[in-house]
């Protein structure tokens, strides 16, 4: 519980406009993206990196949790606040602080929204790849702490192959720079990379150097239906082996297709189902041949129709429909347990059959959709939280989930994190001395456990 003395002193280093203090403010920065809630005992809005450093030792001295937060669309629970505390919501640190035509980087905030970095920086004919599909309203900082991927990850990667550098606030409030403003650097152990992913356990993300690269010149998209999923999923291999390069490979099952038809700009027979979403970057003559070679493959392959995108707006139409696929499925069940399981890409075809019977055996629908060109498929579990079976076999389905992906060698997080949701299956995936030698890091980092805790590890197991 924080104290009356403590929240004083968290006024006066920020200012009381810059708090939150009543039970409903407090109860909206409770919750994330899943269905996992606690209430904290202070939101608090800081403006500076120094401003964060001081709460955090404070919180050393009275010993309090800190949670930091970006926009709150985390999928793991990581910014639920378990413990109580302050919630530090970093979303006034929101500047864009340089971006460097030559050097090809930018260095923003936290606070950041990652679309509007994306526009920013396409306005000088650069390109921020990284596209979560919250990509309208989730922020860099948030992208960092979770190793956010999206739809062009297999092509470009990931948030982590751009964070260059960051400056971070430790746990007992000091503050470092790691990384450096080159593409290479091996001075001392790769602090940079221990931060990403850390959601938080670790420090507080103040500042983040990010690697730019030269805007494409021209994307085609194509959506390829297939009448039978096993032939779409095995389809994907396929492409990727034909040399074509593309920049985005996305599957959607007959369940998702439902959920965003009126989305679509072209209906969808019945008779498919599946859709492949697929994305070539390039030169336009390059990208206008790749895209032929691609329909010619995907018919080769038993697809039917192919539509090929007339123009930016159709393409942009199939893009708005992939990311608002997440809230539409709301629209089967009105909760849902959303999973972002990777596999190798051999196994896609085993994941999505051995989901299909998951879903049978517990009698719930399950969607599948995602990022079939680097294997991270999102598996939606669909619920009815008041009915008490329902919810049951959603559990049950979980464990289901996680068994047949660690069978056919995959991970249980592709790009959401551990959080609260993943803490207590992680032994599923890495052994005892891997999770041994994780509590023995942040024991090091955070001796008096006050940033983000009970999060990664189950709260009773650090």
């Amino acid at each position: 519980m924080l104290s009356e003395t403590a929240s004083r002193e968290i006024i006066k280093i920020v200012g009381q406009e810059n708090v939150l203090t009543t039970p409903e403010e407090r109860y909206c920065y409770a919750y994330d993206a899943t269905d996992l809630t606690a209430v904290p005992d202070l939101v608090v809005f800081p403006g500076s990196a120094e401003e964060i450093a001081q709460i955090v030792r404070l919180a050393n001295e009275h010993r309090f949790p800190v949670v930091p937060r970006g926009a709150g669309t985390g999928r793991a629970g990581g910014s639920v606040p378990v413990q109580g505390g302050v919630v530090l919501v970093l979303t006034r640190m929101n500047r864009i602080l340089e971006i460097d035509l030559e050097d090809m980087v930018a260095l923003v905030e936290p606070g950041v929204i990652t679309g509007h970095l994306k526009k920013v920086v396409e306005g000088q004919d650069l390109y921020y790849p990284p596209d979560p599909g919250s990509a309208d309203y989730c922020t860099i900082g948030g992208n960092v702490a979770t190793g956010a991927g999206g739809a062009v990850a297999v092509q470009y990667g990931v948030t982590r192959d751009y964070v260059l550098g960051l400056t971070v606030v430790l746990p007992t409030g000091e503050i470092i720079d790691c990384g450096s403003r080159t593409f290479k650097g091996v001075v001392g152990y790769d602090l940079t990379r221990l931060f990403l992913g850390s959601e938080g356990t670790l420090g507080v993300i103040v500042k983040i150097l990010l690697r730019l690269v030269p805007r494409p010149a021209s994307r085609q998209t194509l959506a390829a239906g297939f009448a039978d999923l096993d032939a779409a999923t095995k389809a994907v291999g396929r492409i990727l082996q034909a040399g074509l390069t593309p920049t985005a490979l996305e599957f959607m099952d007959r369940g998702t297709l439902d959920c965003v038809r009126e989305m679509l700009p072209f209906p969808v027979p019945d008779t498919v189902q599946a859709l492949l979403l697929i994305a070539l970057d390039g030169h336009p003559k390059d990208v206008a041949g790749r895209a032929s070679r691609m329909a010619r493959l995907c018919k080769e392959q038993g697809a039917r129709p192919i539509k090929r995108a007339q123009d930016a707006q159709e393409a942009e139409r199939l893009w708005q429909a992939r990311r608002a696929i997440s809230p539409a499925t709301f629209k089967v069940k009105p909760a849902k347990i959303a999973e972002d399981v990777a596999v190798p890409l051999s196994a896609i075809p085993h994941l999505v059959s051995g989901v299909q019977e998951i879903s049978r055996r517990r009698g719930l629908p399950i969607i599948c959709f995602g990022h079939a060109g680097d294997g991270n498929i999102h598996v939606n579990i669909m619920y009815d939280r008041a009915v008490k079976s329902e919810s049951d076999a959603a559990q049950q389905a979980v464990v289901d989930l996680f068994k047949l992906v660690r069978t056919l060698r995959g991970t249980l997080s592709g790009e959401h994190g551990v959080g609260l949701a993943k803490a207590p299956y992680i032994g599923m995936e890495l052994s005892e001395a891997a999770i041994a030698l994780q509590k023995r890091l942040k024991r090091a980092f955070d001796p008096n456990n006050i940033m983000n805790p009970g999060k990664i590890f189950p709260p009773d197991d650090f």
